[in-house]
């Protein structure tokens, strides 16, 4: 009997040895993509500003990347990339000073709202790091008619994986709205022009656009970038 007992108290302890990593695999990313617009005059000063801010904001904890953007041919409008191991994290960050510092001295140079969404993931491939100084981002944003819902996440899903093995493809995402998981946002990174030029006649993204179309709530609204960090 004491056998017995003593087993099954060594096996609770290997248990709890455990049970915090099973925890820790648990916790879901946190996937953000805001959108801004600055008074034209701005530019400068805020793109300045966002680069401070990533180098602040990757030192938080929780932090897994943290990429800032400038529209390319709109120099005034802006974006920024985040990915957050848990809520915690990302509320935390947002609690910070610096982050509450940078919204503030932001607040008067907007001329449109300061459009955060936060995202969970759809289809992503492993979590890297930052891409090159010199890659190219487009951010799309799909909006599906809730009744197709399905039908465009599955799409949108099986593009995610296409597009990464494509050529001079350096990210490939695909994230659903939290707040309404009929939208959903597609983060790619290329490592120039030409490689999203020859993406946007494959056949599998044009039969993607194709399909898309009847059961799209809005525009294809696709936005190239470039990074600023």
């Amino acid at each position: 009997m004491r056998q017995v007992i003593s087993l099954l108290a060594g096996l609770m302890i290997v248990m709890a040895g455990f049970l915090p990593a099973a925890q820790a695999a648990e916790i879901e990313t946190v996937y953000v993509v805001t959108y801004f617009e600055v008074s034209p005059a701005m530019q400068s000063k805020t793109a300045a500003m966002l680069k401070q801010f990533a180098e602040q904001s990757r030192g938080d904890g929780g932090n897994l990347r943290f990429e800032v953007l400038q529209r390319i041919g709109q120099g005034d409008q802006f974006g920024i990339l985040e990915a957050w191991r848990g809520q915690e994290s990302f509320a935390a960050h947002a609690a910070e000073n610096h982050t509450r510092q940078f919204r503030e001295k932001l607040t008067g140079m907007l001329r449109s709202a300061y459009d955060e969404r936060p995202h969970t993931a759809l289809e992503v491939g492993e979590v890297r790091a930052m891409a090159g100084k010199d890659a190219v981002f487009a951010v799309t944003h799909v909006d599906i008619v809730p009744k197709e819902k399905d039908i465009g996440v599955a799409l949108t899903r099986d593009l995610a994986v296409a597009g990464r093995k494509a050529k001079g493809n350096v990210r490939f995402e695909a994230l659903t709205q939290n707040s309404r998981p009929n939208h959903m946002t597609v983060v790619e990174i290329w490592t120039d022009r030409k490689s999203i030029a020859a993406h946007s006649t494959a056949p599998h993204m044009k039969q993607y656009r194709e399909k898309l179309l009847p059961m799209s709530g809005s525009l294809y609204d696709e936005r190239l970038y470039k990074a600023l960090n």
